[in-house]
């Protein structure tokens, strides 16, 4: 970079005040030594438009976008990578050369985190059941098949949503009602809840684990608290289990590469610091 210019990134999104991101880039600039800045920016739905065209100006070099705003970047983008296409969200903005390039890293930080705090796991061993139909699932949902993942059971409380997702990404996706949802835990070597059930303050994701293998792995996109009710009783039976606050480290590390130039480092002291922002 150079000294000239301090580059700029941030978050946008509303509400924005409990995002754990501003913490997570703080220490990687500090770390590296970098001269930047990374901003959370509380941005209406109808201003969106407004202020992505505007922050390239004021010597922004990209963005974090989260709700919900996801979906609508997508038409303000001159490039969309065909991954963010797919999934239909971008959480990633590039500002370079007066153009706008879109991107989706979630997926790629739902199968790194997996692959760090699972390594044994392996896509093509089996079915994996996932819990919610909504723009995380998305991302979950086409990682693991581009990862070769051979079925995907999927649950939500509204079943026309799941049944939305099936007829997007194909055949490879089994749906399930979901008081059924149970059912499909049966020989599924990886289960995924990708809804807000188990957060702290909603209500815990109720499924019955009765049928799940302690062979298989769990990992919850949920990462507040870090052990949910779910992650709780899938290690009492014996499953690996992975917290979600690893896929934010992870899907944040792309773009703070593109924006600042160097790769930034993952390991307990990035956790740590995320945990305490």
């Amino acid at each position: 970079m150079s000294d000239d210019n301090i580059p700029l990134a941030g978050v946008i999104g509303t509400p924005i005040a409990h995002s754990r991101s501003p913490a997570l880039h703080g220490q990687w600039l500090r770390r590296l030594g970098i001269a930047g800045h990374y901003i959370p920016m509380d941005v209406s739905q109808q201003n969106l438009e407004t202020v992505v065209r505007a922050l390239p100006k004021m010597g922004f070099v990209g963005i974090n976008v989260t709700i919900p705003h996801k979906e609508k970047v997508l038409s303000l983008a001159d490039s969309v990578t065909d991954r963010a296409a797919l999934i239909g969200a971008a959480n990633t903005l590039v500002f370079r050369d007066s153009r706008i390039y879109a991107d989706n890293t979630d997926g790629y930080g739902f199968i790194e985190n997996l692959r760090q705090g699972a390594p044994a796991w392996q896509a093509r061993s089996g079915p994996a059941a996932v819990f919610g139909a909504g723009g995380a699932s998305r991302a979950v949902i086409a990682s693991l098949l581009d990862a070769g993942v051979p079925e995907i059971r999927l649950s939500n409380r509204t079943k026309a949503r799941a049944e939305a997702l099936r007829t997007e990404f194909g055949t490879r996706i089994t749906i399930f009602d979901w008081v059924q949802a149970a059912n499909m835990l049966d020989g599924a070597t990886l289960v995924v809840n990708t809804t807000s059930l188990g957060m702290q303050g909603k209500a815990e994701l109720r499924v019955p684990l009765d049928g799940l293998s302690p062979d298989s792995v769990v990992t919850d996109l949920v990462y507040t608290p870090l052990e949910t009710g779910l992650l709780r009783r899938a290690g009492e039976i014996g499953c690996v289990t992975v917290d979600g606050l690893g896929m934010l480290i992870h899907q944040a590390a792309p773009g703070f590469e593109r924006w600042f130039g160097e790769r930034p480092p993952i390991d307990d002291d990035t956790r740590r610091a995320v945990l305490s922002g």
